[in-house]
């Protein structure tokens, strides 16, 4: 809904903020307002100050959290597309999914331990300090960081801990569907009881402002929870998708052929695809399905099949014994609707269409 505002780099690494943050740094100030001149009387105005920098220190600490996340990421290698900050905390992109859960643990528990690291540090600092102001923002900001550690761990996708129970699971059973299917379940669970919890703590009577917090942390869980529960599901499908399984067989046709001549020719030979070759019987181009299927029939006899096809690029040409993952990473690569198939010799195979990708995820 909203642009993303980019702030800068950390290590190469994008730091995005949502327009969202603004309203949570609105909250925060006028919120605390109350609480902060309870602790600093006498302040007047100056207090929406005092809680307007705790709110940007608050979010400072947020994205030390993140970035720990991120540099533990790239010091196993794995690829990090940036970190953004939003209304209810951050989220560091990551590319792949960690190869071990041994180093999901580490990645995972990286920011819960800087949270409470950080939480140490303020606590200390506040014990230090003489000025009231910056002894009342750094004990907040100690209490504060000591909830998103601890809330941070608990065991339930899509926090930390929950990612921390699925790589456990995921050793044990050595099944890293189960871990997710484990976690992401628990995550549903802990939604059901936030929405639950401000009724308890406030012996049935919570306020306004204490339900619409708990429905928006609520929301967060179980929408990142489902989301993993179909991620995770499709990635044990992935597995099993093999370009030469998947590819269909295809007739060889002249460019200038017409497509009517070729729809015809391919039917003979019981095919689906076609692919253009040249007079030395190279493939040049792969005739578009959706194309076919926006031609008139009564326009495709005097359609020559290369105004249907597409020249094949380097990223277009897939070997045949690609699967899983590293059928996936070559096809986002190069986005297309249909891939030249060739075997171990280089020579044609057939013809792989995502929509048979997509297929085949679907009806798993």
């Amino acid at each position: 809904m909203f642009r993303q505002l980019t702030l800068g780099r950390v290590a190469g690494i994008p730091i995005h903020v949502s327009p969202t943050w603004f309203v949570v740094a609105a909250v925060i100030t006028f919120g605390f307002a109350p609480n902060a001149e309870r602790a600093l009387p006498g302040l007047g105005a100056g207090i929406y100050a005092v809680t307007f920098a705790f709110a940007v220190f608050l979010y400072g600490s947020v994205l030390l959290h993140e970035i720990s996340h991120a540099l533990t990421a790239r010091a196993f290698g794995l690829p990090v597309r940036g970190i953004s900050l939003h209304f209810l905390g951050g989220h560091t992109e990551i590319e792949r999914e960690s190869p071990t859960p041994g180093r999901d643990v580490l990645i995972s528990a990286a920011g819960p331990a800087v949270s409470l690291a950080v939480s140490g540090v303020a606590f200390i600092g506040s014990l230090l300090v003489e000025q009231p102001i910056a002894e009342y923002i750094l004990f907040g900001l100690c209490f504060a960081n000591l909830v998103v550690g601890i809330f941070n761990l608990l065991p339930a996708l899509p926090l930390d801990g929950g990612h921390i129970l699925r790589a456990v699971v995921w050793k044990v059973t050595g099944d890293e569907h189960r871990g997710t299917i484990v976690a992401a379940r628990a995550g549903q669970v802990l939604a059901a009881a936030a929405l639950v919890a401000p009724f308890i703590l406030a012996e049935g009577r919570p306020s306004m402002f204490l339900i619409v917090w708990a429905a928006l942390i609520a929301m967060l869980l179980w929408s990142g929870a489902s989301q993993a529960l179909v991620v995770g599901r499709l990635r044990s499908q992935l597995p099993k998708l093999e370009a030469r399984t998947l590819a269909r067989r295809a007739a060889p046709v002249a460019a200038d052929t017409p497509l009517a001549e070729a729809i015809r020719q391919a039917r003979e030979a019981g095919v689906r695809s076609l692919v253009v070759v040249d007079s030395a019987n190279r493939p040049t181009g792969l005739v578009s399905e959706a194309a076919v299927i926006a031609t008139p029939e009564d326009r495709r006899p005097w359609i020559p099949v290369r105004q249907v096809a597409r020249s094949i690029q380097p990223g277009m040409i897939l070997a045949s014994d690609l699967a899983g993952e590293r059928l996936v990473a070559a096809i986002r690569a190069t986005p297309a609707s249909e891939y030249l198939v060739v075997n171990e010799l280089g020579a044609v195979y057939g013809v792989l269409a995502t929509s048979d990708i997509d297929n085949a995820l679907s009806a798993s």
